[in-house]
Parts: structure tokens; sequence; C-alpha cells
């Protein structure tokens, strides 16, 4: 049986001047052969032998086989760059002469050229092989992380609701909740974090931060920054609303006030009613 998107052991069954014809090594019909190419032919192939080859449907559409294993199979998951944005979709290379379509309505977002997202493969009801990033379901939960370990991830899907939405190693699930989103994510940021949680099903919650005690003076630098862009006074205190924090300085109430209070204690700052100001 043939298997689009797959590695297979097939055997030649005809020498042609332009290949090799290959089939099914469990018997095969006429119409169930498919075309090896001449310069992908390993040398010395001789009739009967068996060929490793991966098939896929070549520019007009006809099944073809190839001896070069491409960066993703059917099942399998990876991260791919886009080569192109076109009419229809964006173009991913993964390896094989013939680019990967990634139709727009497989996105979770609009892709840029040059980025790398994560995909998975699948057929499409024309059964051609395409690119999706609804790459939830194939996502594992049995990672080896344990609570404050630091990871790596790759962002897949991001909702105004729930966070960020996190492929960590490029293979298992995790969130980041929209609680710990401090500036700006997007679908295909990689990103470095730290574990919070490790939930019962096995996913992962995740912080871009570290712990509070190790952020404080990080924190404290940052609004000192802020300080000086505000030209030596914010225009509201550690009282105010936490959304305001956030949307300023990219950290919540709690760590706000931490830093705050680190400045005052090392007198670099001073708290009047409405400001905070540099001394």
């Amino acid at each position: 049986m043939l298997e689009l998107g797959k590695v297979q052991s097939l055997k030649v069954v005809k020498r042609v001047e332009f290949g090799a014809y290959l089939a099914s090594l469990d018997g095969y019909e006429e119409e169930e052969r498919v075309l090896l190419p001449l310069k992908q032919v390993p040398p010395y192939t001789a009739m009967g032998d068996e060929v490793e080859v991966f098939l896929y449907k070549d520019s007009k559409d006809r099944i073809i086989a190839t001896t070069r294993v491409p960066i993703i199979q059917i099942g399998t998951l990876a991260v791919l760059r886009v080569k192109e944005v076109g009419a229809i979709g964006a173009f991913l290379d993964w390896g094989l002469e013939k680019d990967l379509l990634l139709p727009f309505k497989q996105m979770n977002d609009r892709v840029k050229e040059g980025k790398e997202y994560l995909v998975t493969l699948y057929v499409d009801k024309s059964e051609r092989l395409c690119a999706t990033m609804d790459v939830y379901k194939y996502l594992d939960c049995d990672s080896p992380y344990k609570k404050d370990d630091e990871v790596q991830g790759i962002v897949y899907q991001v909702s105004p609701e729930y966070g960020a939405y996190v492929a960590v190693d490029a293979k298992y699930s995790a969130r980041i909740p929209q609680k710990e989103l401090y500036g700006p994510i997007s679908v295909g940021d990689q990103i470095k974090a730290r574990v919070t949680q490790v939930k019962e099903d096995g996913k992962l919650d995740l912080s871009l931060r570290q712990k509070a005690y190790m952020m404080i003076e990080t924190d404290a630098v940052k609004i000192l920054e802020l300080l000086e862009e505000y030209h030596g006074a914010l225009p509201f205190t550690d009282k105010a609303d936490p959304e305001r924090i956030r949307e300023v300085c990219n950290m919540s109430k709690n760590e706000f006030k931490r830093a705050v209070g680190n400045l005052l204690k090392n007198g670099k700052i001073e708290i009047l009613e409405s400001e905070i100001r540099l001394k």
C-alpha cells in the first residue's frame, strides 16, 4: 500500500531511462506503481531491490517518490520556516524540492516570511499533503520537567482569555496563563520560561519571569529606566490600578511594589501622593 507523507520500503518493479518504478512489497496493480526519478535512484539499484522512500505529490499532483527524508512526516511535529506567503497560504521549507503549503484556514495567526512555526502534516480533501498549525492534539503530556525547571518552547497559539499556548521542546503541552504575560507575544515566538506547575494531566504551566525574589533587582532597574523616560516622575504610585501598572511597566502590582520598595530602601526614589520621583 502506498502511503502519502510517510517513509516506507518499496521494491523496484521496473527500470526506465528516467528512473525506476516502485511498488508495495506485498503485490500491486499497474496503477499502484510510483516513480522514483533517476537522480533519486541509488547507484547499482536493480529489479526487485527494496528502496526506502518518502511519497508526496509533485507540482502536477502526481504521486512521486524521493529518497530524501523531509523534516516532517504524517503524525510528527516540526518547526518549519516560511519561505513565501502567497495567495492561498504560506509555503514552508520542509527539505524537499516542492515547498509545503500551509493554507490560510490552517493558520492560528497570520504568518511572516522568514519566521518559523510549529506545524504538523495532514492530507487534505484533494489528497495533497499540507501543513496545519492545529497541533494541540499531537503534543505529549509526559514531559520530564518539574516545578521551577527552565524550559524552551515555541508559541503555537495565543488566546486573549487563556494566555499563550506553548510547545516545550516542540513536543510537550504547556501554557503561559494570561496573568503571566508581560508585553506582546505572538505565534511563532521562541521563548525561555520557568515551570510554575505540573498539572495532574501532565501539562505544564509556565512563567516568563523568574521567582519574585530573583526579579526584584531586575524590576527595580526597569522602573529606573521608566522614570528616566518619564523625565524623573511616574504619574502613579504603587497604589495604582493593577492594569495600569501592567500596561506601563509590564509587571504585576505585587512585582511593582516589591521593586519600588527596593528603590525606596536604597534611597533612589521618593513616593509622593500621586507620583513616584527620582531623588
